[in-house]
C-alpha cells in the first residue's frame, strides 16, 4: 500500500543518523509505504529495500516533479544536514524561482529554524504537506519522567534548572538545542557542530581543570521557543549516553513529548547499567534557577 487515508503517499526526505530509518521502518508496519529521497552525500542509511531516489539538498524542482509522479501528499523532513546547499546548488521551479534572492540570503544568514520553516514553504503546495517524524513513529517521542531504573538526584535537578533556562536562552537567537551544567554551572551550549561534539568538548574542559572533575552534570535538550514541531526536535540516542558517559555526566534530560529517543531500549540498559538517568522533562514545571 502507498497511500494511507486518501492523503497521498508518503514520503521521507532523509538526512544523516538512523532517525529516516525509524521513521521508514514505523511507516511501513503501519501500512503506509514510504518512498525516500536520499540527500546525497547527508544519507548513510541503506535504502535498497525501499523505493528511493538520491537527490541534491537544493533541488526542491526534483523533489517536486518525483513527488508528483509518486502521488506524494504527505512529507516528513528527517535526519542531520551538515553543510547547507551552495546558491548553484539550489533548483527551483518556475513557480518558486522568485523566491530564489531570499532564500539564499535565508541560507546564508539564518538559524537552523528559519531554515527549516523556509524549506517546509517551499515544499508544501499542490497537494502535499509536511508533517512530523511523531507522526508516523509516535513511539520515538520522550515521555514524562524517568525512562529507566534511576532518576536526577539533587544535584542533577540543580543542574536541569539552570540548563533550561541557558537552552531556552539559546533558543530564542536559533543556535541549538542542548545545554549542559556542570555544578550549577553552564559550561557547554550547543551550535552548528551538533550534540555528540559539544559533550566531546566536556572531557578536554575536564582534562584543563576548567570545570569540575568530581561533579558529573547534565546534558540538557529543549525545542527552541518558536519551533516549527514538525522539523528537527531534539533528540538523542545510543551514541548520545555513550558519550555522555564518557564525559562523566550523570544522565540526559529531554522536553516531554516534544523530543526523539532513538534506540530506546538500548539507551534504556546503558544507562540502567552506567548508573545514569534519562529522563521526560517538563521545563515549565522548573521555575527559575535564581
Amino acid at each position: 500500500m502507498t497511500r494511507r487515508d486518501n492523503q497521498g503517499r508518503l514520503a521521507i526526505v532523509a538526512g544523516s543518523g538512523r532517525l529516516p530509518l525509524y521513521v521508514a521502518e514505523a511507516a511501513r508496519s503501519r501500512d503506509d509505504e514510504p518512498y525516500i529521497f536520499a540527500i546525497k552525500g547527508e544519507s548513510t542509511a541503506d535504502w535498497s529495500a525501499f523505493d528511493h531516489t538520491d537527490l541534491g539538498i537544493g533541488d526542491i524542482a526534483g523533489l517536486k516533479r518525483i513527488s508528483a509522479e509518486k502521488q506524494v501528499g504527505r512529507i516528513v523532513l528527517s535526519g542531520g544536514v551538515r553543510v547547507r546547499p551552495a546558491w548553484n546548488e539550489i533548483r527551483l521551479n518556475l513557480g518558486t524561482i522568485w523566491r530564489l534572492p531570499k532564500l539564499v540570503s535565508t541560507l546564508m544568514h539564518g538559524g537552523d529554524n528559519l531554515v527549516l520553516t523556509t524549506a517546509i514553504g517551499l515544499l508544501e503546495g499542490d497537494g502535499r504537506r509536511v508533517i512530523g517524524a511523531q507522526d508516523i513513529a509516535p513511539g520515538l517521542v520522550a515521555e514524562l519522567g524517568p525512562l529507566g531504573q534511576h532518576a536526577p538526584d539533587r544535584q542533577a535537578e540543580a543542574d536541569i534548572r539552570i540548563s533550561i533556562e541557558a537552552a531556552r536562552l539559546l533558543g530564542e537567537l536559533d543556535i541549538g538545542q542542548g545545554v549542559i551544567a556542570v555544578g550549577g554551572r553552564v559550561v557547554a551550549l550547543e551550535g552548528p557542530e551538533g550534540t555528540d561534539s559539544m559533550i566531546g568538548r566536556i572531557n578536554e574542559l575536564r582534562t584543563r581543570e576548567r570545570i569540575s572533575a568530581t561533579r558529573p552534570g547534565v546534558l540538557v535538550k529543549l525545542c527552541k521557543p518558536s519551533q516549527d514541531l514538525r522539523v528537527d526536535l531534539p533528540s538523542a540516542g545510543l551514541s548520545t549516553i555513550r558519550n555522555a558517559h564518557e564525559a562523566g555526566l550523570s544522565g540526559i534530560a529531554l522536553e516531554a513529548g516534544r523530543s526523539l529517543l532513538l534506540d530506546r531500549q538500548d539507551v534504556i540498559d546503558f544507562a540502567d547499567g552506567h548508573g545514569m538517568f534519562v529522563a521526560g522533562i517538563d521545563p515549565d514545571a522548573y521555575g527559575t534557577a535564581r
